[in-house]
């Protein structure tokens, strides 16, 4: 039996298996003339699954004019595509079924993840940061207890909206020092969070998914070049040590930003005890360091690339233990 587990997103599909011999990462940007249905058709012939778990977190893109037309859409395309079983999970960890709210669809992928780390690892706080977003997770009892919209997590500090490739640098930081002095940033999209910990040799340039500000490559030279734009410079104007600072204070930015979510989920629900996972694990363990607090690494546990996909393994997971009670 051959369980399959799709995370849909705005920018990225991932898909694992529950085995863990399938796993990857598609860049496929909704909000343009999206290839979605035609790469989902490619993938069910591929791959051949006998069930497939699905977790929806694509459908907030703005080509949709409300969260219900963009989760029909993916659900439209994933069904045409596939001809075997296929489940929806929801936030509560759930299978989706007919009749309930579709809304429960929306932005699920956390949920399915806090799932299987419930039960795999017990109480707490669990993080995954992504290419876009950043997940705070508490759970409690096996099971999470965190609240059931993006909305209502960005105002619990359970979601903070910063990934490790996608965002723009320009609203982490608003000043950068150099050696000159303290420089105020463009607000332009000149250069996002790939950038960053690229340069500074973080991620792989594989790890470096998704496209980048200026279309351009991904080699030192042409990131060094998006970094630079950030204080309206060129390679002439400023040096690369400078650029490496930048790249540092923004990273610094964000795992403070990162530590102070963290910290404000702990205090809520008393937990000191930390999972991290997705391609940022490496911001989320130095977070828990500076909160003093215990981190439990999926990749360790796990592998590196089910860490990357860790929603869609969960899917996957979870399609096996409901076919085994059958």
């Amino acid at each position: 039996m051959k369980c399959l587990g799709i995370d849909i997103g705005g920018a990225n599909t991932k898909i694992a298996t529950s085995d863990g011999t399938t796993v990857e990462i598609h860049y496929l940007p909704l909000w343009k003339d999206t290839t979605l249905p035609q790469t989902l058709q490619d993938i069910a012939k591929r791959i051949k699954p006998d069930i497939l778990g699905v977790v929806i977190t694509g459908e907030l893109a703005d080509c949709f004019e409300d969260k219900v037309h963009g989760l029909k859409f993916i659900m439209r395309a994933t069904e045409d595509a596939f001809g075997c079983e296929v489940s929806y999970i929801d936030t509560n960890g759930d299978i989706f079924k007919q009749g309930d709210d579709l809304r429960n669809l929306a932005a699920a992928n956390w949920a399915a993840s806090s799932r299987l780390i419930g039960e795999e690892i017990g109480d707490c706080i669990f993080v995954d940061v992504g290419s876009t977003t950043s997940d705070i997770i508490p759970i409690i009892s096996s099971k999470h207890v965190a609240s059931k919209t993006d909305f209502k997590r960005l105002l619990a500090s359970e979601l903070v909206y910063m990934g490790t490739l996608r965002t723009n640098v320009a609203t982490l930081v608003d000043k950068v020092e150099l050696e000159q002095g303290i420089c105020r940033v463009s607000s332009e999209l000149f250069a996002t969070t790939g950038d960053v910990y690229l340069l500074l040799g973080d991620i792989i340039p594989e790890a470096y998914t998704c496209t980048t500000a200026d279309g351009a490559g991904k080699s030192r030279l042409e990131t060094m070049r998006r970094l630079a734009r950030l204080v309206c410079a060129d390679l002439e104007e400023i040096s690369e040590n400078e650029i490496i600072q930048i790249a540092r204070q923004v990273k610094e930015k964000q795992i403070k930003l990162l530590a102070e979510a963290i910290s404000t989920v702990s205090k809520e629900h008393d937990i000191c005890r930390v999972v991290a996972a997705g391609v940022g694990e490496f911001m989320i363990i130095e977070a828990a360091e500076r909160l003093g607090m215990e981190c439990i690494s999926v990749a360790e546990k796990w592998e590196k690339e089910i860490s990357d996909v860790f929603p869609a393994y969960a899917a996957a997971r979870m399609m096996e233990r409901i076919t085994d009670l059958r």
